[in-house]
């Protein structure tokens, strides 16, 4: 691997430990790799990390106020 292509997997791996700690949005942790959103979330299956992030309390909610 050359070093640009570390940097940019590091960076990314980055970004999916933020976005799974909640400390970053995807549109955020895809603005940090620089690629787009759908891209990241995609990318997110590659690290084993959802990228549905509600709860079932969040997500009956969310069905309860639709």
């Amino acid at each position: 691997m050359s070093p640009a292509q570390l940097s940019v997997e590091v960076r990314l791996a980055e970004a999916v430990k933020l976005y799974e700690l909640g400390q970053l949005s995807s549109g955020a942790a895809a603005n940090l790799v620089c690629i787009p959103k759908v891209v990241f979330l995609a990318k997110l299956s590659d690290y084993g990390v959802d990228s549905f992030q509600l709860t079932e309390e969040e997500l009956i909610e969310d069905l309860r106020s639709a």
